[in-house]
């Protein structure tokens, strides 16, 4: 009973955010909100120009759309409260943080899914070509987007009820910009290390997997014997690598080290994996000249020849 009381008397956080001088708080508001319109818009004009031409119904952009739904997804669980808090009252429910961290684990997951399965994409079109139609037909292609959403939401739900258990008694401020586990973590005054291991452990599979399979799918470019083919696969991989560098850099950093080395500078890295995340489908698409011309087609532009 005790256990019950202590952890219901907290029922709400005061997130202090990125800065607490008053006068950043304004310019802060305009960066993000124009970070957040510019993402949203660009993702949906990505997914429409997917789904409205003919020219772009294979495999890799049935997999990209679906990443620039979850990034929207992952931004709107994150950037609006962040706007919120830059002009009010920087508090939030205790039920509000732990969806807010329920859908930032589940959707972040998500993302690191789909990269894999697009990195797989790209290794049977590139190693396998002649079999690629058969292979990655549009069965595998559900079952994969189907396993990349359902899977993340089991992980991420351990992690809250985890946190859920934790009696927090210290404070209700958290040093951060959302509700994440390790600020949470440090609020509490039971013992956490049970905890850490299990973190540091399952999340080092959960995290570490899709990396090495990643790393693994575009090594295999270097199989191709065909100099002019591999050049151009490498061209193509490369923004995907890019992608790939940012975003688990930026996890490794943050939940692969121990509770007690966890600082308020580790804002920067959250930021790198929660916001900048919206950019990897812009990023997928730099070298995509089909993509681009259904962008054109969707826009009414002209069509550029080449």
């Amino acid at each position: 009973v005790a256990r019950v009381n202590q952890t219901s008397s907290v029922s709400e956080f005061i997130l202090l955010g990125l800065s607490s001088r008053p006068e950043d708080q304004t310019s802060l508001f305009i960066l993000f909100l124009t970070m957040y319109l510019v993402t949203v818009i660009r993702n949906l004009l990505i997914i429409l120009a997917i789904h409205s031409d003919p020219q772009l119904q294979a495999p890799m952009y049935f997999f990209l759309s679906f990443l620039s739904f979850t990034d929207i997804c992952f931004t709107t669980t994150v950037v609006p409260r962040m706007l919120v808090n830059f002009l009010s009252e920087k508090t939030i429910s205790y039920a509000g943080c732990l969806t807010q961290m329920y859908f930032i684990y589940a959707l972040g997951n998500t993302d690191s899914c789909l990269l894999v399965v697009m990195a797989f994409d790209r290794y049977v079109a590139i190693c396998n070509p002649f079999n690629y139609v058969t292979t990655m037909n549009h069965h595998l292609c559900v079952l994969l987007v189907a396993f990349s959403f359902s899977l993340p939401h089991l992980h991420s739900l351990q992690h809250t009820l985890l946190l859920h258990r934790l009696i927090l008694c210290d404070s209700n401020v958290i040093h951060h910009f959302l509700c994440d586990l390790s600020p949470l973590m440090k609020l509490s005054c039971s013992p956490t290390f049970a905890d850490e291991i299990v973190i540091l452990s399952e999340g080092s599979v959960v995290l570490v997997t899709p990396f090495l399979c990643i790393i693994f799918s575009y090594l295999s470019v270097l199989k191709i014997p065909s100099a002019a083919r591999k050049l151009k696969a490498f061209s193509t991989c490369g923004s995907h690598l890019t992608v790939v560098a940012l975003f688990y850099g930026s996890i490794f950093y943050i939940y692969l080290q121990p509770l007690s080395t966890y600082t308020a500078r580790d804002h920067i890295a959250t930021l790198v994996y929660t916001v900048l995340p919206s950019m990897n489908p812009f990023i997928y698409s730099l070298r995509n000249k089909d993509l681009k011309q259904g962008l054109r087609k969707l826009m009414g532009s002209p069509r550029q020849h080449p």
